[in-house]
C-alpha cells in the first residue's frame, strides 16, 4: 500500500521564499505532502488553532531558520518559534535547518532590533538541542532536506496517508478482524497442544509404568578367549528410559546414538547382577545390545506419547539416517524428571 507523509514546514516567509521553494520541491520529489504557513490567512487566534491542527495531522515537522526571527505572537514569541515549541510538545519528529553563517546574509534578510536578535539567537540554541543541520544556499538546503528526511523516516516511522480507494471497506475490515481472531485462536490451540500430552495418550503405558526389555550380551573367558552370546531381559520404567534418551534429543540425535545410549543403560543396569551368577563369575561381560524390535517399540511409544518427533532439518544427500528431537511437551517432561529439586 503506497503511503505518503505529511511534512509541516515552518519558517519566516519573506526572507526565505527561495529556500522554501527548494524545500517544497524536495518534499514533492520524495512523494511527501508539504504543508506550512502559505496555507493560512493573517495571524489571529483562529489561525493559531488551524496551525496546531495541521501540525497534529502532520507526520514530521521541520523548521528553517535564517536571519529573521519573524512576526511576534500574543505571547511575545514569533509564530515560527511557537510552531516549533508546539511540535516538540506533541512529540513530533522534528529537524531544524539553520543557516550556517547568518551574519553573511544581506541586510534585508536579517534582524535590526536588538531584542529580536536576542530572541533569534535563543531560538537557534533551542533548536540545536534537537536534530539539526546547517545550510548556506537554497540548493544546498534542498538536497540536505532530501537526505535528512529519508533518514528521519527510517529512524522514526510514522503513520502517513494513503488513498481512500486503498483503504479496506467496512466489510473487508470486519473479515480481516475475524480472520485475525481465528489465527490467534489457532495459534493458541497449537501452543497448548505442543505443551500437553496428545489426546488419547492417557491410555498408553508411560511414566512409572514398567516395561520389559530383551537384550543380548557376550561373555569372554579371559583364559581361553572363548566368546559366547547370551540373551536375557530386564525390567525398567518408561520414565527411566526417557530420562536416559531425552538429553541427546534436546537438539536432535540420530537413531544410532540413541541405540548406543540405551545399550549403555542396559550394560550399567545389568552387568553387576549378572556377574553374581555362577555361570558368569570370572568372565568378561561386554557387547550389551537391546533387541532391535524392542528399540523400535520404545521410539514408537515415545512418539505416540507426544514426547519426540522426527527431525525435518535438511541434510546432505549422503546422510540417510533418521533423526529425532524432543517436542516442547517432551522438553517439559524431561525437565520435570531430571531437574534437581531443592531439599
Amino acid at each position: 500500500m503506497d503511503k505518503r507523509y505529511q511534512v509541516f514546514v515552518s519558517s519566516t516567509y519573506q526572507d526565505l521564499q527561495e529556500e522554501r521553494q527548494e524545500v517544497m520541491q524536495a518534499l514533492l520529489e520524495l512523494d511527501c505532502i508539504p504543508s506550512g504557513m502559505e496555507l493560512f490567512p493573517a495571524a489571529n487566534d483562529d489561525q493559531w488553532t488551524l496551525i496546531k491542527k495541521v501540525i497534529d495531522d502532520s507526520d514530521y515537522y521541520m523548521v528553517i531558520i535564517g536571519g529573521r526571527y519573524g512576526s511576534i505572537g500574543p505571547d511575545g514569541l514569533s509564530f515560527t518559534e511557537m510552531e516549533y515549541r508546539y511540535a516538540v510538545s506533541c512529540g513530533k519528529p522534528v529537524i531544524a535547518f539553520l543557516h550556517k553563517n547568518p551574519g553573511e546574509l544581506s541586510a534585508n534578510r536579517t534582524e535590526k532590533d536588538p531584542d529580536s536578535i536576542t530572541k533569534l539567537n535563543d531560538f537557534r540554541k533551542m533548536a540545536e538541542m534537537k536534530l539539526v543541520k546547517y545550510w548556506t544556499t537554497p540548493f544546498d538546503l534542498g538536497s540536505m532536506v532530501s537526505r535528512s528526511l529519508i533518514r528521519l523516516i527510517k529512524t522514526n516511522p510514522a503513520i502517513g496517508w494513503v488513498r481512500a480507494d486503498q483503504v479496506p471497506d467496512e466489510n473487508s475490515s470486519k473479515e480481516i478482524l475475524r480472520l485475525r481472531k481465528q489465527v490467534e485462536d489457532l495459534e493458541k490451540s497449537l501452543a497448548e497442544a505442543r505443551t500437553q500430552a496428545p489426546q488419547g495418550s492417557e491410555n498408553l503405558a508411560q511414566g512409572t509404568d514398567e516395561v520389559e526389555l530383551e537384550y543380548s550380551f557376550v561373555t569372554k573367558d579371559p583364559k581361553t578367549y572363548k566368546r559366547i552370546r547370551y540373551k536375557s531381559d530386564f525390567i525398567t520404567t518408561w520414565n527411566e528410559l526417557f530420562s536416559r534418551l531425552a538429553p541427546f534429543m534436546i537438539d536432535e540425535s540420530d537413531e544410532q546414538r540413541l541405540l548406543i545410549a540405551i545399550n549403555d543403560y542396559i550394560s550399567e543396569s545389568e552387568r553387576g547382577e549378572l556377574k553374581q551368577e555362577d555361570d558368569f563369575k570370572g568372565k568378561v561381560l561386554e557387547s550389551f545390545e537391546i533387541n532391535e524390535s524392542n528399540f523400535q517399540t520404545i521410539l514408537i511409544q515415545f512418539r505416540a506419547l507426544g514426547l519426540i518427533i522426527k527431525s525435518n532439518r535438511q541434510r546432505s544427500l549422503r546422510d540417510k539416517g533418521t533423526y529425532w528431537s524432543l517436542t516442547p511437551y517432551g522438553d517439559e517432561i524431561i525437565t520435570q524428571i531430571r531437574a534437581i529439586r531443592k531439599e
